[in-house]
């Protein structure tokens, strides 16, 4: 087989990017959305999308003009900021550090759910799955692209199956059962705060150079990807709504389609809700936790993060990258809780993603005035999303404002020291 061959086709890409949204972030941010937005959940998800859908547009865009794999980080250094590059590739890494304890801390739960033995087992479970899949990308066996591929369309069916299920059913009583009326405002902030669940079609950016034709397959992959998952999430979130009410999914919001599934089809929906569950949330883990070790080690070949993670073990794996990202994300997973990790990790990606697009208006990339729309909306919803993370919990915002102000002033003085 050559090596063009060994290309990811228009369907591998676009698997890849539908598997990198979904991978967690309906199983993750279901209740949570409900318990902001009420009855406009699904209109969250909607705004969210749309900026996405513009981001992804930017990404993709920026991508063929250099051509090369790296996403953000390789566009501030071809457009001569290599500064402000490498601070945000800092960010962007907590980002990533964030999303795989989301995910962890979700795997547990879904899990332990079926076996109910007691509230240590969650953190117990989130804790062991990364571990585990720390020591499969150790041993060089981290890329789950192909498995990703085999494995979305049954998440998708399983997902699509309880959304059919609920909204054939036609209760909108259920959207507000047990809850007071939202207004529709509250989706705006809810768009803010659930926005990782849209993230992964960004990871498609360091794969360039393994796409076939990507000048026509990346953009067109990207886009129709989020467009798919925003009608998958709009239609999740009003279909197991009208399943069990909102007031149900709320307060397990842990596990909210476990009990969608489980009011559906029994111990059969419970059990196949929890399997798609368990393998999106392993299979996000798995690839993160591969893409973010190599963003780590390019960033460190730049001198942008200590030498420490460019060192390679006889797998070529940057195992100090992966032991250290995973370390992290299994004590965030084992003492956060569900709605401040989602929190933050929305906000670092919206941060992100509003740099992206500037760039892109900035370079004069095909209709500009969106991406300048998509940064504009990008830093709307930061605020919005501080507001409410520091009038709910302000501790963790006080944390990641810290940390980005190292990132963004600290950070050429925090590696002298490193490296010294």
């Amino acid at each position: 087989m050559t090596k063009e061959n060994k290309k990811m086709s228009f369907n591998a890409t676009w698997s890849m990017a539908v598997g990198g949204m979904v991978g967690g972030g309906i199983f993750s941010v279901l209740g949570v959305i409900i318990g902001i937005a009420g009855q406009w959940a699904w209109l969250s998800f909607v705004l969210a999308g749309l900026i996405a859908l513009i981001s992804a547009f930017s990404y993709s865009q920026l991508a063929i003009k250099y051509k090369k794999s790296g996403g953000a980080f390789t566009f501030l250094n071809e457009i001569n900021h290599q500064g402000i590059a490498g601070s945000l590739s800092w960010v962007l890494i907590l980002g990533y550090i964030l999303t795989i304890s989301v995910y962890a801390f979700t795997f547990g739960h879904y899990v332990a759910h079926v076996f109910n033995f007691g509230s240590w087992f969650p953190r117990v479970l989130a804790f062991t799955i990364i571990a585990v899949l720390a020591l499969v990308n150790l041993r060089g066996v981290g890329d789950s692209s192909r498995v990703e591929i085999i494995t979305v369309w049954g998440k998708l069916f399983v997902l699509l199956g309880l959304s059919i299920f609920g909204i054939v059913q036609w209760s909108p009583e259920q959207l507000t059962a047990g809850i007071e009326p939202k207004s529709w405002s509250a989706a705006i902030i809810g768009a803010a705060t659930i926005f990782m669940a849209f993230e992964g079609f960004q990871l498609l950016s360091y794969d360039y150079e393994d796409i076939k034709n990507p000048t026509k397959t990346l953009p067109r992959a990207t886009i129709s990807a989020v467009i798919a998952v925003i009608c998958i999430y709009v239609l999740v979130a009003l279909g197991s709504t009208m399943l069990v009410g909102a007031e149900t999914l709320i307060q397990e919001k842990e596990v909210a389609l476990s009990i969608a599934g489980k009011q559906a089809l029994g111990i059969t929906g419970l059990v196949l809700v929890t399997i798609a569950a368990a393998f999106s949330t392993g299979s996000a883990i798995n690839a993160t936790l591969f893409s973010t070790g190599r963003l780590m080690e390019t960033v460190a070949k730049k001198k942008d993060l200590p030498h420490l993670f460019v060192k390679e073990n006889q797998a070529n794996i940057p195992y100090y990258a992966i032991i250290i990202m995973a370390g992290l994300a299994a004590v965030l997973a084992t003492i956060g809780s569900l709605s401040t990790l989602v929190d933050a990790a929305s906000l670092i990606f919206l941060i992100t993603f509003s740099v992206v697009n500037y760039i892109s208006y900035q370079q004069k990339m095909k209709y500009r005035i969106l991406s300048l729309i998509g940064s504009i909306a990008c830093l709307i919803a930061i605020l919005l999303s501080s507001y409410k993370q520091f009038q709910e919990r302000p501790i963790p915002l006080i944390i990641i404002l810290v940390f980005i102000f190292l990132a963004l002033i600290g950070r050429p003085f925090i590696l002298r020291k490193m490296n010294n």
